[in-house]
């Protein structure tokens, strides 16, 4: 069986969106409209005839409308094998009519949770009949027609007008997979909700995750890989991909990853003075926080402005023109905000393949939650690394005391540190980043690397001394050996930031002291691999 002509059809929504025009052309075409509560309200009064699924089943709508369609005249309808002769005999003893299409969409329960709703009334919103009748219709897509989402009213009336009133089979296919995808992930929202908030269960025995496609991408990290980007479905945080695109070339994996990346780091400066972070293959090269917007761009670039070509820029504040005309003065991929003026608006405008992208605020960097990881045979979930500390956690090891000023830029330094890859290395001087060293497999190269980097840029801008002179140096995890913090002594750093437990540490303690430096302890350890 390929075609089937659609002669009965049951409605029965809680989404309201287009459903007047879709009964009215479904009437218009001769076909039975049966319905329920609300819907069937809305259908009549858009003057059209329905007929209330308790005439067909003989039972009222009862228990608060828990019970209205759970009915065998409902299913059978639904279920029947229209060409099998005891299904069709069964129909014929018990007055079952077939039903040719469901039009179906499910309880708000998403809505419910999202606008704080109180426990009972969560638990009313759960859906029961509805899912059956999905189940149901989308298993016999063979005969029956299911759909579930508002926005394909529309293909499936051209369905309709292009085949005389009826559905081809690879239609009902479509729509029955997606079918099951809904009623799939509204089941995984009620799970989710029943362990996380409920239950409160951080790692639950069995755990449903469900995700919808907002966008397919040109390809991967490299092109040979497809990739797409999907959204949590259920209550998430606005992030990047929630922001407005004001211009520019489409999005790819890597720009969204690196622009998430520089987001997240900028978002720790939110409320203080102008930030702006450089990223470049999800690490920064340059962070700064000023007076001006326009001079933390220069500072944040001159950290190194060999990195910042093509990069990533994040802004904690509205750009303005003078930063937007010294953005646009070298090659940047993305730009990322939570505002723009209209000067800086058509300062990027010149420069069309860039892509700025305006955001609704800024995502809060202690926010609880998740990340996972995919591996061969599992996957890795731990909380969001969302610890902090403050000033007061810090304990000072070393016989010399930092200063006010070493103080801040160890707070600073740790503040990238923390974003940076694993082994981390961060020299900052006066709320600038002085140099980065990320990624390496051993922390004293980490060190040499970022003081390379600081003494290129002191080199190209005419400096009389790199900017690792006089800076605190932040580690992300404490140092294994002494090599590490002598590397950033040799570099000039006055003040040491890093989370102590080594077997080493009193070895480590003692070179800074021969150092002459300052160093203190966090007790929290920031890897990021």
């Amino acid at each position: 069986m390929t075609d089937v002509t659609i002669r009965r059809a049951l409605l029965s929504v809680s989404d309201k969106d287009g459903l007047a025009a879709l009964g009215a052309t479904l009437a218009d075409g001769g076909i039975e409209i049966i319905s329920t509560g609300g819907t069937a309200r809305e259908l009549r009064g858009a003057g059209l005839d329905v007929r209330d699924v308790s005439d067909v089943t003989g039972f009222p709508e009862m228990m608060d409308g828990r019970i209205k369609t759970l009915h065998p005249v409902v299913h059978g309808g639904l279920l029947a094998v229209r060409d099998n002769p005891e299904h069709a005999a069964a129909m014929a003893a018990h007055e079952i009519g077939g039903i040719d299409l469901a039009v179906i969409n499910l309880y708000p329960f998403e809505a419910t949770v999202a606008r704080g709703a109180s426990r009972d009334e969560i638990i009313e919103n759960i859906d029961i009949g509805g899912p059956a009748m999905v189940r149901s219709a989308a298993k016999n897509h063979q005969y029956v027609t299911i759909v579930t989402d508002p926005a394909d009213y529309d293909e499936l009336l051209a369905e309709l007008a292009a085949n005389n009133g009826a559905t081809t089979l690879a239609f009902r296919r479509r729509m029955a997979a997606k079918a099951f995808a809904a009623t799939a992930a509204y089941d995984a929202m009620i799970s989710q909700w029943f362990a996380f908030a409920d239950q409160q269960q951080k790692f639950p025995p069995l755990v449903s995750t469900s995700r919808r496609l907002a966008t397919t991408l040109r390809y991967g990290e490299n092109p040979h890989q497809d990739a797409a980007l999907y959204l949590p479905v259920g209550p998430h945080v606005n992030g990047l991909p929630q922001a407005e695109q004001v211009q520019g070339k489409e999005l790819s994996y890597n720009n969204y990853n690196d622009a998430a990346a520089a987001l997240e780091l900028v978002a720790e400066f939110a409320g203080g003075d102008p930030a702006v972070v450089i990223v470049k293959h999800a690490n920064p090269c340059g962070v700064a926080q000023c007076s001006t917007l326009f001079g933390a761009w220069n500072e944040a670039l001159h950290c190194d402005d060999v990195s910042a070509f093509g990069g990533i820029v994040a802004t904690n504040v509205p750009l303005d023109g003078p930063t937007a005309e010294a953005i646009c003065s070298i090659f940047t991929e993305v730009v990322v905000a939570p505002g723009a003026d209209d000067a800086a608006r058509a300062a990027f405008a010149k420069k069309k393949n860039l892509r700025l992208l305006i955001t609704d605020g800024l995502p809060d960097p202690r926010r609880s939650g998740q990340t996972m990881a995919v591996i061969a045979g599992g996957i890795l979930v731990q909380d969001r690394d969302n610890g902090a500390i403050s000033r007061n956690d810090l304990k000072v090891v070393t016989k010399r005391v930092p200063t006010e000023q070493e103080l801040s830029d160890c707070m600073f330094a740790w503040t990238v540190a923390r974003h940076v890859k694993s082994n981390a290395i961060v020299y900052a001087k006066d709320g600038v980043t002085a140099g980065i060293g990320a990624g390496q497999m051993n922390r004293r190269d980490s060190s040499r690397i970022a003081a390379m980097k600081a003494a290129e840029a002191a080199e190209k801008h005419g400096w009389s001394q790199p900017r690792t002179v006089g800076s605190a140096v932040a580690s992300d995890a404490f140092f294994p050996f002494a090599d590490g913090l002598l590397a950033a002594a040799e570099a000039g750093a006055t003040a040491v930031i890093q989370p102590g437990g080594s077997i080493r540490d009193e070895e480590v303690i003692k070179a800074a002291d021969e150092a002459g430096l300052a160093m203190v302890f966090t007790g929290m350890r920031h890897f990021r691999h």
